[in-house]
């Protein structure tokens, strides 16, 4: 890649390299949130949250690409007043031509992601994932196109979408054969026949599809086909992906609770934090979920884990912890989740090192939790 020609596109497809897109939760907003694919990179700088404060620095510094966990933009928006806070972190951006990405649950669940991470922070041994991810979004889709109308068929599916795999677009695959058709008298076909048996050459055009654009671009098919009637097949896809939320894995020697909170409190930099179970619980295997992690409770109380660490915890949480006599450490939201900056700043720096890229990177410094302890 030309050093002189990084673009948005370009780094957002080495981040789609580290927390695929089709990872994220179906209630987030992953990607690029404001700006232009087409905008020049020289500087990417990494955060936990697209504060106001987080935006206008890197607009001051000079900042092309803002990377940040959690989404600017969770819902659609209804009206953009720039009297709004989220209005005028946008018309501040756009101003400044500093467009601001975000990776969130896709960069949780990711192989090599935050709570890996976290895992190999806090000492964890043969970690595995505690929940997997449930990614059955995609589709294989198979139209059948005479032969010299494949390119101006598979252009429109592309410009609506399909063919996109990983960071790589327009993916596809073309193998010939020969169609077979009789047009009823009724038929006004493009060639052939009403009444005959005909034979054409055609080309079988197979691609990728996402399952929410499937309508839309079965309908380019039938606007871009020559036939009257095309022939499209759609295979739902297996997911084979080993990622997913949460981890699980062991200790390297067995820990009192209490000593194995003190030393994930050292460990994490904490001020605080807050335990629930027997001080005296002896822990060998551990969960944890970057966050805020009381929706996976059951699948930790389903576990052999005797631990559970995580941000964002329930008092009925604790209580049903107390019961099944396991051990919760809550360590909050900011502290399980700013590690991905210090974490993405090194990810990235070593990619632009490997590709040769003139891209400098580096990470928000004046963020802090927004919980204090008196």
């Amino acid at each position: 890649m030309d050093r002189r020609s990084v673009t948005v596109k370009d780094i957002t497809n080495i981040m789609e390299t580290i927390a695929p897109s089709n990872l994220a939760e179906t209630w987030d907003n992953v990607g690029l949130q404001v700006g232009d694919d087409s905008w020049p990179v020289a500087r990417v700088r990494v955060a936990l949250d697209p504060l106001p404060n987080v935006v206008e620095q890197a607009c001051q510094n000079n900042i092309d690409l803002l990377i940040t966990h959690h989404p600017l933009l969770f819902s659609p928006l209804k009206t953009l007043n720039a009297a709004t806070p989220t209005g005028k972190i946008i018309q501040t951006a756009l101003a400044n031509q500093t467009a601001i990405f975000s990776a969130h649950t896709n960069l949780d669940s990711a192989d090599g992601g935050i709570n890996d991470h976290l895992a190999e922070k806090l000492g964890l041994r043969n970690t595995q994932v505690l929940e997997r991810v449930k990614v059955n979004d995609k589709c294989k889709l198979v139209v059948y196109v005479p032969k010299q109308y494949e390119r101006e068929v598979s252009t429109s599916l592309f410009a609506s979408g399909a063919g996109k795999i990983g960071a790589y677009e327009c993916c596809s695959f073309r193998s010939p054969g020969k169609g077979t058709f009789m047009p009823g008298t009724e038929a006004k076909p493009f060639w052939g026949t009403p009444g005959k048996l005909n034979e054409t050459d055609e080309i079988r055009l197979e691609t990728v599809v996402s399952r929410k654009n499937l309508s839309q671009i079965i309908e380019c098919i039938k606007m871009s086909h020559p036939y009257e009637t095309p022939v499209y097949d759609v295979y739902p896809l297996v997911s084979t992906e080993s990622a997913g939320l949460g981890r699980i894995g062991d200790l390297e020697s067995p820990l009192h609770l209490k000593d194995f909170a003190l030393s994930v409190k050292n460990v994490l930099g904490l001020y605080s934090l807050k335990v629930a179970g027997d001080p005296d619980l002896l822990i060998e295997r551990v969960a944890l979920c970057s966050g805020s992690g009381s929706g996976l409770m059951k699948t930790f109380f389903n576990s052999t884990a005797q631990c559970y660490v995580s941000g964002d915890l329930h008092y009925h949480d604790a209580r049903n912890a107390e019961i099944l006599e396991r051990g919760l450490l809550d360590i909050g939201h900011f502290p399980s989740e700013h590690i991905v900056v210090r974490m993405l700043v090194e990810k990235l720096q070593k990619v632009m090192q490997e590709k040769n890229l003139d891209v400098r990177v580096d990470g928000a410094e004046m963020e802090n939790d927004p919980f204090g302890v008196l």
